[in-house]
């Protein structure tokens, strides 16, 4: 990150870590998708307790990282910016721990014709998450590839979008309760949510982008 910490190697190192346990948090998660869909329930409450300690120390170091940029006048030109990135991308690493903390609770009934279609739902949302999180350090490395990370980001946004929807199209055209239809458009909605998020925080890289070149 030198194009920003030349002096603060200790603020580099908290961001980057940071942004290790997001990028750890989104594959957590589709550890735990795979392992609930397997029926494999040990494994899989064993990857939220995980994904819940994970997100508390992103969460303190995050608090870590503003409270060093705002007591020590780090980065002023772009400590708005950064601060903004870093508390938008806190909201998807929170996402996807509630997701896998509401399969616990609720302990959805997804039928074996669904499973492929939730296990694709998982891995694009989270490659959403993990190219956000390039996005972001590209933004304090290499500005050139902050774009890449931007548009893969919005292309696996729209393949979530296709696999949402195509497991919606098949449960409600099954002869299922509706309640269950309900229960499982609930889940792939919050699902989806993941990449819908994780837009949003590459919308707001881009923006501070164009800051930098102002």
């Amino acid at each position: 990150m030198s194009m920003f910490f030349k002096k603060t190697k200790g603020l580099e190192n908290e961001i980057d870590e940071y942004l290790d346990l997001v990028m750890k948090g989104g594959l957590i998660f589709k550890l735990g998708i795979k392992c609930y869909l397997d029926k494999q329930t040990e494994a899989f409450e064993g990857h939220l307790k995980e994904l819940r300690k994970l997100e508390e120390r992103a969460d303190d170091l995050r608090r870590s990282v503003e409270i060093r940029l705002y007591t020590r006048t780090l980065i002023p030109e772009a400590r708005g910016d950064v601060l903004g990135l870093l508390e938008s991308c806190d909201k998807v690493l929170n996402i996807t721990t509630e997701n896998l903390l509401e399969f616990s609770v609720e302990i959805p009934a997804i039928t074996p014709t669904l499973k492929q279609g939730f296990l694709d739902l998982a891995d694009n949302s989270v490659a959403c998450l993990e190219h956000t999180v390039s996005g972001i350090r590209a933004y304090f490395k290499n500005l050139d590839m902050v774009r890449d990370s931007v548009a893969k980001v919005q292309f696996y946004r729209k393949e979530s979008n296709k696999n949402a929807e195509r497991i919606k199209r098949t449960i409600f055209r099954s002869k299922v309760d509706l309640s269950l239809k309900i229960h499982i458009r609930y889940f792939t909605f919050h699902i989806e949510r993941i990449a819908e998020q994780s837009e949003d925080v590459c919308d707001r890289l881009s923006i501070a982008i164009v800051k930098r070149f102002e």
